[in-house]
């Protein structure tokens, strides 16, 4: 393994309290996007809609959302797009999670509860007992008819879904399954009084934007997406501070790393980077990977299909996403000689049945610019006798046919309510990654016949 970089304190403080920030700022995909766009408006990117033309100028910064969920920032480049081809960065922005049904209201025993579905691989147990709020988007009538949106984040706890009590399950260490429609509806209000047994979701959902100053001229509730998140802040752990624990560190660690490793990007060559929602969920949508919001920003970017097809020959694609670190408790789950250590450096993932999509080639090129920024490299491959889970990698290679590259930082209890990773990872991709997006580090390979 090669030498890590020396470690600037200073610059590694600064940099995980940022992503602190992003974190508790970002409870639904919605607010990741939102907390993308001010740190990148902050450094000069400017919105582009997709319902207008676009008059790009070569050397500034642009961005462009889809859905408020996902989001594409670019910088166009001074050089020849063409020439020089587009290095591109991917993540996704949302998390598993439990989300509020549409008729989400259930009064059972003197208490309001609210339905939920479950949103993608979820880790049911640990979100028992957390205190937990509710954030999303809304969109309401005002009395003129007008149909609005906003988002809304009551950010205190307002429910919980307490255990039941080992008095009343004796094999509940033992032998305990979860029933997603019956066990986990968070519970939100005491029922105590006419008023409150006629109360609604929307009734609070009004309140709540009338807090927010939003407009005040709410007429009634059409609609909502929310999601219930858990209220502990981003925090250190560790007697040396080692760990980061939070929650959806898959993948909003990697958004955060690459919107700040685009900001610190120069203007010579065009680099990209696309936060895609919907990934936990097989990324099939219109703002999903699978969906053409890539495809279409690229084609604007060129005058003709035969330009495009050059552009993708010469560009790169690296997907960002957290890794499975190896779990000292559990070590014989990962293969003895591929599995990752937390604090050791951003995990490169492969996969012989392209369940990731790195090569050989996007390996190498990977490689050089990780050892130029003296950042240690690690592998992950999956057991052999085990399932592989997958990424936006072999999906956008797939739609787009760009070379790809498949990464991620090493993290803990993946898709648990509260995931570890390690203090120092984030900051090694972020290095390694601004290599990337310089033009002094090539991302085609000489080959010889």
């Amino acid at each position: 393994m090669q030498k890590a970089a020396q470690i600037d304190s200073l610059e590694l403080t600064d940099f995980n309290q940022g992503l602190f920030n992003f974190l508790d700022a970002s409870p639904t995909p919605f607010h990741a996007v939102q907390q993308q766009i001010r740190l990148l408006e902050s450094s000069g990117f400017k919105l582009l809609s997709e319902s207008e033309q676009w008059k790009l100028e070569t050397g500034e910064r642009y961005y462009v959302t889809r859905n408020g969920s996902s989001i594409i920032s670019f910088i166009y480049g001074k050089e020849n797009i063409i020439e020089t081809g587009i290095r591109m960065l991917g993540a996704h922005t949302d998390s598993p999670c439990l989300k509020v049904k549409p008729n989400a209201e259930i009064s059972s025993q003197s208490c309001l509860k609210l339905g939920v579905e479950v949103y993608g691989g979820v880790l049911l147990n640990p979100w028992f007992d957390r205190d937990l709020s509710l954030a999303g988007k809304v969109v309401y009538q005002d009395s003129q008819l007008n149909i609005k949106s906003a988002l809304v984040d009551f950010k205190k706890a307002i429910a919980s879904i307490p255990s039941l009590a080992i008095h009343l399950d004796r094999d509940a260490n033992k032998n305990r399954s979860i029933n997603a429609q019956t066990d986990i509806p968070p519970i939100v209000l005491v029922q105590d009084s006419e008023q409150k047994k006629n109360t609604t979701l929307n009734d609070f959902l009004i309140t709540q934007l009338l807090k927010q100053n939003v407009q005040q001229d709410i007429d009634k509730i059409l609609d909502y997406e929310l999601s219930f998140y858990d209220t502990q802040h981003a925090a250190y752990v560790g007697l040396e501070d080692d760990f980061i624990a939070s929650s959806r560190l898959d993948n909003l660690l990697s958004c955060y790393v690459g919107t700040r490793s685009l900001m610190a990007a120069d203007n010579a060559v065009t680099s990209l980077l696309i936060c895609s929602d919907h990934e936990e969920v097989g990324s099939t949508s219109s703002s999903g990977a699978q969906g053409p919001f890539l495809k279409s920003v690229l084609e604007r970017l060129v005058d003709t299909n035969e330009q495009l097809s050059c552009l993708i020959d010469r560009s790169m694609l690296i997907s960002a996403d957290n890794a499975h670190g190896i779990h000292p408790n559990f070590s014989d789950k990962h293969d003895a000689n591929h599995g990752p250590l937390i604090n050791h450096g951003p995990v490169i993932k492969t996969n012989a049945n392209q369940r990731y999509a790195s090569n050989s080639e996007t390996t190498a090129l990977f490689k050089v610019m990780a050892a130029a920024a003296a950042v240690p490299l690690q592998n992950f491959v999956v057991r052999t006798d085990m399932g592989c889970g997958s990424t936006i990698g072999p999906i956008t290679a797939a739609e787009i046919g760009v070379k790809t590259l498949d990464i991620g930082v090493p993290t803990f209890a993946m898709h648990s309510i509260r995931e570890l990773a390690s203090s120092k990872d984030g900051w090694y991709l972020f290095k390694a990654l601004k290599n990337f997006f310089n033009a002094d580090f090539p991302i085609t390979i000489i080959t010889k016949t």
